[in-house]
């Protein structure tokens, strides 16, 4: 379990800027993208029997991997736009599909053009320094017996399980066509959203109990910054299902008719996914109210107490103001005993109210 004064120290730091980060993308403003430093090209080139593993740092080498009569999945760590603009004219790529990979921001989406398919979607990581959702965006483009893939960065990936399965010998990535491969590519993207889900839920746990034992100003902050996460996720989850639903319906060769079945596994994912950042939007709007009904709560138990403690002085306030006229004629005024009935009187009336309140239970919380 995460401990709550951790879960803080690493949330407060999060400021409105944030919110600046989520909403900043104008689709009607041309993409800004920083060229990257270097690029990785990562090539798998395999069949049932051999599988062949190169590294480059050009792309420029990849175009003799087309039509070699095997399965070749190019990943291209890095985007530089010579060197997208140089692969997709190798592979005949439409020039529409290279400004998206290029894009910036892109909502997820799913095209079919020029006898190939192209999906576009994020890969999501959940930053534990800062508890904060980030992601990557990555471009998939499935031809015939090639599959590439752009990525925006070489530290990130989420691909790696499909790696080991083409590297092992009788797995179904190596018996199967590029439209497995593309599909398993999906697959572990969709999958992978579940570990983001899985630590929010944490999180919102934590704070749950936080709000229940001892709710203050910082935990309103930090359902507002959890709120903001959950935005991100839906942003990025919610149109996923659009892009397997995609897969499902086309009619392209590229796609085997048992293929597509898979994607109907996929589709139950993003779904579930679906459901479950909508929960948790509930469960955030929920702690909202709780802290709000904590706050209330503890305002009345204030108020609480001091109209108790107003109850219990206005006796004394009373006979001190009886005492305290200026008459001539005032009962027990003149008595040596007078004050000290008076004290016995200010002490012995509140000690009874304490009494009945009691018995009516008025001091249970």
């Amino acid at each position: 379990m995460i401990q709550p004064s951790n879960l803080f120290k690493t949330l407060l730091p999060i400021h409105t800027k944030r919110t600046k980060e989520i909403f900043r993308v104008n689709p009607t403003i041309d993409p800004i993208r920083t060229e990257a430093e270097n690029i990785k090209v990562d090539v798998y080139d395999y069949n049932a029997d051999k599988i062949d593993h190169h590294e480059f740092t050009s792309v420029r080498t990849c175009k003799k991997f087309k039509d070699n009569g095997k399965i070749t999945w190019i990943n291209i760590d890095g985007l530089r736009k010579t060197d997208v603009e140089t692969i997709c004219n190798e592979f005949h790529i439409h020039p529409l599909l290279i400004e998206d990979i290029l894009s910036v921001g892109q909502r997820p989406k799913m095209d079919e053009l020029d006898n190939v398919l192209f999906c576009l979607l994020n890969m999501l990581y959940f930053n534990e320094e800062f508890s904060s959702i980030e992601q990557e965006q990555v471009s998939i483009i499935l031809g015939k017996d090639y599959v590439l893939s752009f990525q925006e960065e070489a530290g990130k990936d989420v691909f790696n399980p499909v790696r080991d399965k083409i590297n092992m010998v009788g797995s179904k990535v190596r018996t199967s066509g590029a439209d497995y491969l593309c599909y398993s590519m999906i697959d572990i993207i969709v999958d992978s959203y579940y570990t983001v889900l899985e630590k929010l839920g944490e999180y919102i746990e934590t704070l749950e109990e936080e709000i229940i034992r001892s709710g203050d100003a910082r935990s309103l902050a930090s359902i507002n910054i959890l709120r903001k996460e959950l935005i991100v996720l839906k942003r990025n989850i919610n149109p996923v299902r659009d892009v397997v639903n995609g897969f499902m319906r086309t009619d392209n060769d590229l796609l085997n008719e048992k293929i597509t079945r898979y994607f109907k596994d996929v589709y139950d994912h993003i779904v579930q996914a679906n459901d479950l950042v909508e929960n948790y939007r509930d469960m955030m709007m929920s702690l909202q109210d709780l802290y709000i009904n904590k706050v209330n709560l503890r305002m009345n138990e204030v108020m609480k107490v001091m109209a108790i403690v107003t109850c219990l002085l206005a006796p004394a306030t009373v006979i001190g103001g009886i005492f305290g006229m200026n008459f001539q004629s005032i009962p027990y005024i003149h008595n040596q005993y007078g004050f000290w009935i008076a004290v016995a009187l200010m002490l012995l009336i509140p000690l009874w109210m304490i009494y009945k309140f009691k018995k009516k239970g008025w001091f249970k919380s």
